[in-house]
């Protein structure tokens, strides 16, 4: 399914937080889905905050670099995600800043991807080899740059199946297994605890994962966010992002098999299920 096998996108809808302070590694590890003591520079982390139920609320990319801890987020909600991580500080001795305008975000993938100029921070997306670099790139330096903007990014994404945040992940309601964040490499299931781990660590232990975002194309008019899939009646789940003929959709995985085709709204979608994947949902 993937298009776009080389290109680069300024990311506008990201943002960054700055975590410095002593004790920035030890406040992040009781609160994220993955083992920060596995973050070094050059090696980011994917990982996620939880509500205490298990459920999604934000997710991010970690990058570290000197005594910093850079969090590549969502722009839109990277004050709401300040604002989490600042009532959870306590008297934990760090400090927490947006430097969104400091920093532009740049995905470079495919033999023809930029070179990252000195003074970016930049390393393999952790979530899937294909997806190529993640680059944080002071600002004032990106504009020389001249990325392309995202639209050839999301083809590249949603041809490989990766969910972009709460466009796929619906707030306080998805579980995040059922974003495949594991697969994706953002959860540890040896880490001690952290908020929501329990539920997690149970539907892991019991296997029992019932949706998933899954890739699928459309025929027809893209459907809104959110239009029910449907087959005989029976609704199997519903659209999330998209662009053109591709798309992500939260699925129940017993009621659908790779290469299903379904209603939806006016159009009909057909099911891929990624290679990373196919061990985890029914062929």
């Amino acid at each position: 399914m993937t298009e776009h096998k080389n290109g680069s996108a300024a990311l506008s809808g990201r943002g960054v937080l700055e975590i410095t302070g002593p004790d920035r590694k030890d406040f992040l590890q009781g609160l994220l889905t993955n083992d920060i003591n596995s973050l070094s520079p050059g090696h980011p982390l994917y990982a996620a905050m939880l509500t205490p139920q298990g459920k999604y609320l934000f997710d991010f990319l970690i990058f570290e670099d000197g005594e910093a801890l850079y969090l590549d987020c969502e722009k839109a909600r990277a004050a709401d995600l300040l604002r989490r991580l600042t009532m959870y500080k306590l008297r934990a001795r760090v400090d927490i800043a947006d430097a969104s305008d400091k920093w532009t975000v740049i995905a470079a993938w495919g033999s023809d991807a930029i070179t990252p100029p000195d003074g970016c921070i930049s390393a393999e997306d952790p979530r899937h080899p294909d997806l190529g670099l993640r680059i944080l790139c002071p600002a004032e330096v990106a504009m020389d740059l001249s990325p392309g903007d995202e639209t050839g990014y999301n083809a590249h994404r949603l041809g490989l199946g990766i969910p972009d945040g709460p466009r796929d992940f619906e707030v306080e309601k998805l579980l995040i297994l059922e974003g495949n964040v594991a697969e994706l490499n953002g959860v540890s299931f040896k880490k001690g605890c952290y908020v929501g781990q329990e539920l997690t660590a149970r539907m892991n232990y019991r296997g029992k994962v019932r949706k998933r975002l899954l890739p699928v194309t459309i025929d027809g008019a893209l459907p809104e966010p959110g239009t029910a899939i449907v087959k005989d009646g029976k609704q199997l789940g519903d659209i999330r992002s998209g662009q053109g003929s591709r798309a992500i959709a939260l699925l129940r995985v017993e009621d659908i098999e790779d290469g299903g085709t379904y209603e939806c709204g006016d159009a009909r979608v057909t099911v891929h299920v990624p290679e990373w994947l196919r061990d985890k949902v029914n062929p």
